[in-house]
């Protein structure tokens, strides 16, 4: 799962980009509002992790530029404004959840679960399933037929994309902006390479390639009762 966390503090960013990473996300940083706007909308995150106060744009006018344009990413607020006026105005300003600071780690992953399982998602621990794969993200490990199959991080993230997307092509740009980040250097060379790994230790020959575009898991079955 991706998420965007919008925050100036960079002790915290630290902190939290590491929890959340421990627990199975992707994580990109934005250190001011602009930054941040500018990245939630390109619509590659699962979720936005949201400070109020920040430099260049601040949190509520952020969010009310980010829903005007008709973007519906849950977004939670992490914020030392605790009054029930400032909850209120967050909500309004279209916030999903708000969390005030200082807060513990178990209380926002529990939090992040819930906004993702209230918008039809699922966090990176259950377990995924296409054909004969089941997909365990967190513990980067695959189930087929009888045989537990160990992943890399990255081969995991990628096969999580495209269950997650099964039937779809994800493009090579989304595979670099979802698995290796928004800053990344990761090249197309690089996404071709971890296809290759993933096609060698699961033996995947219903995942298709479209030739200067990208991959996707094929639906085997429609296509030959298509057919």
């Amino acid at each position: 799962m991706k998420l965007l966390l919008v925050e100036d503090e960079s002790k915290l960013v630290d902190s939290l980009s590491h929890l959340l990473r421990k627990n199975g996300f992707v994580v990109d940083a934005a250190l001011d509002g602009q930054t941040g706007l500018e990245m939630a909308c390109t619509d590659i995150y699962d979720i936005v992790v949201l400070d109020r106060m920040l430099p260049q744009q601040d949190g509520i006018s952020l969010l009310k530029e980010f829903r005007s344009l008709g973007h519906n990413t849950p977004v939670i607020f992490l914020t030392a404004k605790d009054s029930p006026e400032d909850r209120a105005e967050g909500l309004d300003a279209g916030a999903d959840d708000y969390l005030i600071k200082p807060f513990y780690s178990v209380e926002l992953l529990a939090r992040l679960k819930a906004l993702t399982r209230r918008r039809g998602g699922a966090i990176a621990e259950n377990v995924l399933t296409a054909d004969d794969i089941i997909l365990n993200p967190l513990r980067c490990q695959v189930l087929k037929g009888n045989e537990v199959i160990q992943l890399t991080l990255k081969e995991s993230q990628l096969l999580e994309l495209l269950i997650r997307n099964y039937g779809h092509v994800v493009t090579k740009e989304q595979i670099i902006q979802k698995v290796w980040g928004y800053f990344s250097e990761a090249e197309f060379t690089t996404v071709n390479l971890y296809i290759h790994y993933l096609r060698k230790k699961l033996k995947l020959s219903n995942l298709k390639t479209v030739w200067g575009v990208g991959y996707y898991l094929h639906k085997e079955k429609e296509s030959l009762a298509a057919n």
